[in-house]
């Protein structure tokens, strides 16, 4: 588009100078932040494949000695309530402390293997689609074990925690915007 500028009681146009944008540089990460991705990558990644050893050990393992004891579980707090309700304390922190800290390393993780998967829903979300799958698997495959949805949202709460906590940060120091 041309301006007009007044020249000696005249009106006249006068081209429009175009400046054309700086050419976009490549993408020069120093090879040092590259190689301390790249460790950070395969040091969640060694974790990953831990969580899910350590998850399947837990959960899918059979248990013949509490199958008398596993019951379906699709009302939220009941479960809960059946812990704290025993005389033993320890046994209601161990089952409660229990889920809460077997979702605390996919909420860390998560974040670092899924860059989409940042922010507290989406990873609210995830979280709990995969410990639904799990207790499904639990549930419908594992002798002694079945489906209870208080383990599901204390293992989403316990994801929120890690993400809260550390996952957040490690996800955007692995993945930055």
């Amino acid at each position: 588009m041309a301006r007009a500028a007044l020249r000696s009681r005249t009106w006249v146009r006068r081209p429009r100078i175009r400046r054309s944008a700086p050419a976009a540089e490549p993408d020069k990460t120093p090879p040092l932040r590259l190689l301390a991705r790249l460790v950070a990558m395969l040091c969640a990644f060694t974790l990953m494949v831990v969580f899910a050893v350590v998850l399947a050990k837990l959960t899918l393992e059979p248990s013949p000695a509490s199958e008398s004891l596993a019951h379906t579980n699709l009302r939220p707090g009941r479960s809960l309530r059946a812990y704290l309700d025993q005389p033993e304390l320890r046994d209601a922190v161990k089952q409660i402390g229990g889920n809460l800290l077997l979702g605390i390393p996919f909420g860390v993780l998560a974040p670092v293997f899924a860059p989409k998967a940042r922010g507290v829903v989406r990873v609210m979300l995830l979280t709990a689609t995969v410990m639904l799958l799990v207790e499904f698997a639990q549930g419908a495959l594992v002798t002694g074990r079945a489906f209870d949805i208080d383990d599901v949202i204390l293992n989403t709460m316990g994801a929120l925690a890690g993400y809260l906590l550390l996952g957040r940060r490690l996800g955007r120091a692995v993945h930055a915007r």
